[in-house]
C-alpha cells in the first residue's frame, strides 16, 4: 500500500501541488489524469524523491515519512521501495540494454554481477527484448528503449512502480507495444501509479483514477464510476464522451 497525504510543492513563488491526497492499495493500478500543468508528474517525482516536497507525508507499507524531514535512511528506503519509468526513457547512453538493467541491481540492490546478469536477462525476455540485449539506446527504437526502462523498473522489484507518461515520447505505431507491457504488469497485480494522457487505456487497466487540475485533486474513485458518472463538472468536460466509446482493446 502507498499513500500520499497533504502533499505541497512549490517552485519559487509558484505553487504546483496544493495538498494532494492519493492512496493505492497493494496490487492496484491507479491512473492520474488531468490537463498539462496540473501537477501529475510532479506528484510522482515527489513520491520518488526526484523532487523534494515542501510538506506532506508518504506511507509505503508500514513506513510513514515526513517528506519535509527525510533522513538519509528514509531516502534509502523510499528509493528501494519505488521505481520510475520516465517519459524520456532516462537510459545510460553508454550502456547496453543489458547493462542499463544490471547497473541499478548492482549499485542499489547489491546484487553480484552474476545475480544481476541472470535477473536482467529474465526481464529483457519478459519485455521481448532479449535479442537486443547488447544494443545501446541509440540503436533502439523509442518503444524498445521504453521497454528497457520498464524492465529496469520491474527488475528492482519495488513496492510500487511509477509510470510518468510512458508513451508521450513515442511515435504512434510504438505506443501499442508499450501499453501492452504495462497492461500485463497491471494484470499481474503489481502496484502501479500511471500518469497518462491515454484515457481509453486508463479506463481499461486502472482500478481507480485520480483527476487533477491546477495542483488539486478534483475527483477520485473507481475507474468505472468516474468514467460513467463523474461528479465534478471539470472532470466531465475533460473526459468528454469517453465513457460512451467502445472498450479499449490491445
Amino acid at each position: 500500500m502507498i499513500r500520499v497525504e497533504n502533499l505541497y510543492k512549490s517552485f519559487g513563488d509558484r505553487q504546483i501541488l496544493k495538498g494532494i491526497d492519493i492512496e493505492v492499495n497493494t496490487g492496484e493500478t491507479v491512473a492520474i489524469l488531468g490537463p498539462s500543468g496540473s501537477g501529475k508528474s510532479t506528484t510522482l517525482r515527489c513520491i520518488n524523491q526526484l523532487e523534494k516536497a515542501d510538506s506532506g507525508y508518504l506511507m509505503i507499507g508500514e513506513n510513514r515519512y515526513d517528506l519535509a524531514k527525510l533522513t538519509k535512511e528514509d531516502l534509502r528506503q523510499i528509493h528501494s521501495s519505488t521505481a520510475m519509468v520516465f517519459q524520456n526513457f532516462s537510459l545510460f547512453e553508454n550502456k547496453t540494454a543489458l547493462n542499463n538493467i544490471m547497473l541499478p541491481l548492482i549499485k542499489a540492490k547489491k546484487y553480484s554481477k552474476h545475480e544481476a546478469y541472470v535477473t536482467a536477462i529474465s526481464y529483457l525476455e519478459k519485455v521481448g527484448l532479449l535479442p537486443w540485449k547488447d544494443h545501446y539506446p541509440a540503436q533502439l527504437s523509442g518503444g524498445q528503449a521504453q521497454r528497457v526502462g520498464i524492465a529496469r523498473a520491474l527488475a528492482l522489484k519495488p513496492s510500487v512502480i511509477l509510470f510518468d507518461e510512458p508513451t508521450s515520447a513515442l511515435d504512434p505505431e510504438m505506443v501499442q507495444g508499450v501499453l501492452q507491457i504495462i497492461k500485463e504488469i497491471s494484470n499481474e497485480r503489481i502496484t502501479s501509479i500511471i500518469v497518462t494522457h491515454e484515457l481509453e487505456f486508463a479506463k481499461d487497466v486502472a482500478d481507480h483514477v485520480v483527476f487533477m487540475e491546477d495542483g488539486v485533486v478534483l475527483e477520485k474513485g473507481k475507474t468505472k464510476d468516474v468514467f460513467k458518472n463523474p461528479k465534478n463538472p471539470r472532470t466531465l468536460r475533460f473526459l468528454g464522451n469517453f465513457a460512451d466509446r467502445p472498450e479499449y482493446i490491445i
